[in-house]
């Protein structure tokens, strides 16, 4: 089990931010939506890797990308079910958040583009 952290990020667009402690780094995605209900799908944003410490900040940025309130949303610890290059399928056990989870690439979005599911248990 690694970590997982969701931040709440009031930036010019609320969104939030799944971060996935993966390869030394917290692989990052942007869910403008907010985190799906199972059976519910979310466009998820890929950016920048981010460097494990940044998975406890909470805060404000004050300029700049992502300028905004930072809040942690949800933390925890996840098991890591799958991954290849189109698909990361993941279980949370999180204080909110528990259950499976599948981020699948588009084929046509662009190379940042990923729908984020929740998939039945």
């Amino acid at each position: 089990m690694v970590r997982f952290c969701v931040q709440e990020h009031f930036a010019r667009k609320h969104h939030f931010d799944l971060r996935l402690e993966m390869d030394g780094v917290a692989k990052s995605w942007a869910i403008p939506k907010g985190l799906p209900n199972e059976g519910e799908k979310r466009l998820a944003i890929q950016v920048e890797d981010h460097d494990l410490e940044y998975m406890d900040f909470e805060g404000v940025i004050e300029e700049g990308y992502g300028k905004g309130i930072v809040k942690i949303w949800d933390k925890g610890e996840y098991e890591l079910l799958k991954r290849t290059e189109k698909e990361i399928k993941f279980r949370l056990n999180g204080n909110k958040l528990k259950g499976t989870y599948v981020l699948l690439k588009f084929e046509k979005g662009g190379e940042n583009s990923w729908l984020l599911v929740k998939a039945k248990d």
